[in-house]
C-alpha cells in the first residue's frame, strides 16, 4: 500500500507544474507589474519595484500558508470532484483578467464556483457531465468547509503580507489638493493538496476520510490555487488598516467554516455558508472604503515637514531605513516644509546627508550616510507635492 500511495504523491507533484493556472499566472502577474509601472510612471515619472516584483511575490509567498492548509485538508480528508476543480480554475482564470487582486478572494471564486457547480448538477448539463466523470458527486458540507478554510487562509496571508511593498499612488482631493494613498493589489499562489474522488487509492480507515463514505476510492492532486486581496487605504497607514481587514476576514472564514460543519447534519447550512462568503466579503471590503473615506486623509502635506509617501528600492533612502509614513523635518540641519526645500537643503553637502525624522511611533531620530556620486539624487524618497511646487517643477524644466 505504501508503493501505490509513493506512486500516487509523486504524479500528483508532477501534474502541478502541468496545470494551466501555474503558467497562466506568470502571464497575469508580470501584466499586473506592467500595470503598476505604468501608473508609477504616470504619477511619479518613475517606478518603484521592478515588473517582476507581483511575480516574485506570488510564486514564493504563498508556499507556508499552502503547506500547512494542505496538511488541513490531508487531516480532514476533504475531497473534491475535478468537475467543481475545473469550475474553480476557469472562474479563477476569468476573474484574474481584470488584474485586480481583489476579485481573487476565495469568497468569490470558490462561493461563484459552488453556486455554477450546484446549478448545473441541479439542471443536469449533459455536455459537462459527460466531460468531467463523477464531476458531480459533491459532498457539498466539505465544500462548504473547503470555503471556510480557504477564506480564513486569505485573511492568515493579507494579515501576514499584504501591506509589504504597498504602491503609492497621488489624486485629488474634493478641495483641489494632491492626496497620498497606499495601494495593495497581492496575490499568493498556494499549493493545494487535494482528494479527488476516483478509481484510486482506499482508505481502510474507519475514520477517514472525514468527509468522504469510507471504502470509497480517490486519488491524491497538487493543484495551484490562486488567493488575491486588494485594498487602497488614504487614511491611515497601510500596515493598520490592511491588517484590520486580515482580521475580519480570518474571522469571516471563521464563520463560513463553523456553517460548513454544521451542514453535515442539516445540508442548508452549506448554502448558507456561500452566501455568508460573497456578500460578507462584499460587506467588508465596502465597510473599509466607508471607513478609509470618512477618516482624515493620512498622507497629504503637513504643517510640520515631509511625509514619505514612497521609498525606491536600492536607493539611500532604502539605507536609511526609512519607513512609509515617516515625517523628515529637516535635512542637514535645514527645517523642511515643501519638497523644494528638501532638494536645496541636499544641496548644501553633496557628500553627506542628515535627516531629522519622526518615527511611526512619533519619536524624534537621526539619520544620516554619505552619498557618492552616481547614486539617486534625490534619495529615492516619494512624497506628496502641492500644486503650485508642481507648477514650480516644470516651469524650472521647460526653462
Amino acid at each position: 500500500m505504501s508503493v501505490e500511495w509513493a506512486i500516487e504523491l509523486l504524479k500528483s507533484a508532477g501534474l502541478f507544474f502541468l496545470h494551466p493556472l501555474f503558467w497562466f499566472f506568470m502571464i497575469i502577474s508580470l501584466a499586473c507589474g506592467y500595470a503598476r509601472i505604468k501608473r508609477e510612471r504616470k504619477t511619479f515619472h518613475t517606478r518603484i519595484a521592478d515588473i517582476y516584483d507581483e511575480l516574485k511575490f506570488t510564486y514564493t509567498k504563498g508556499l507556508i500558508p499552502g503547506i500547512i492548509l494542505s496538511v488541513i485538508l490531508f487531516g480532514l480528508g476533504i475531497s473534491v470532484p475535478l468537475g467543481m476543480l475545473g469550475i474553480i480554475a476557469v472562474v479563477t482564470a476569468v476573474a484574474a483578467l481584470v488584474l485586480r487582486a481583489n476579485w481573487l478572494s476565495a469568497a468569490y471564486i470558490v462561493g461563484v464556483s459552488i453556486i455554477i457547480g450546484f446549478g448545473l448538477s441541479y439542471f443536469q448539463a449533459e455536455p459537462f457531465l459527460n466531460r468531467f466523470p463523477q464531476g458531480f458527486e459533491i459532498n457539498w458540507p466539505a465544500i462548504a468547509v473547503l470555503l471556510g478554510l480557504l477564506v480564513i487562509t486569505e485573511g492568515a496571508a493579507a494579515y501576514r503580507s499584504a501591506h509589504v511593498k504597498t504602491s503609492p499612488a497621488l489624486v485629488v482631493s474634493s478641495r483641489g489638493l494632491p492626496i497620498g494613498q497606499q495601494i495593495s493589489n497581492r496575490a499568493w499562489l498556494l499549493p493545494l493538496f487535494i482528494l479527488v474522488p476516483g478509481n484510486g487509492l482506499e482508505s481502510h480507515l474507519s475514520w477517514w476520510p472525514v468527509f468522504s463514505v469510507p471504502g470509497v476510492s480517490f486519488h491524491f492532486i497538487w493543484i495551484p490555487y490562486i488567493i488575491g486581496f486588494g485594498q487602497r487605504v488614504q487614511g491611515s497607514l497601510p500596515a493598520i488598516s490592511i491588517k484590520t481587514t486580515a482580521k475580519r476576514i480570518a474571522i469571516l472564514g471563521l464563520v463560513i467554516t463553523a456553517f460548513g460543519a454544521a451542514s453535515i447534519w442539516w445540508m442548508p447550512f452549506a448554502g448558507a455558508a456561500v452566501l455568508t462568503a460573497v456578500f460578507g466579503r462584499i460587506f467588508l471590503s465596502l465597510k473599509q472604503r466607508v471607513n478609509d473615506n470618512a477618516a482624515p486623509f493620512y498622507f497629504s502635506k503637513r504643517d510640520q515637514g515631509l511625509m514619505v509617501l514612497g521609498i525606491i528600492p536600492n536607493t539611500p533612502a532604502e539605507d536609511l531605513e526609512l519607513k512609509i509614513g515617516e515625517i523628515i523635518t529637516k535635512v542637514n540641519g535645514t527645517p523642511v516644509k515643501h519638497v523644494s526645500d528638501f532638494y536645496e537643503a541636499l544641496q548644501n553637502n553633496r557628500a553627506f546627508v542628515k535627516l531629522e525624522v519622526i518615527g511611526l511611533n512619533g519619536e524624534i531620530r537621526f539619520d544620516q550616510r554619505a552619498t557618492y556620486e552616481g547614486e539617486h539624487h534625490e534619495l529615492g524618497i516619494l512624497f506628496v507635492k502641492d500644486n503650485q511646487e508642481e507648477e514650480e517643477n516644470i516651469t524650472a524644466l521647460q526653462g
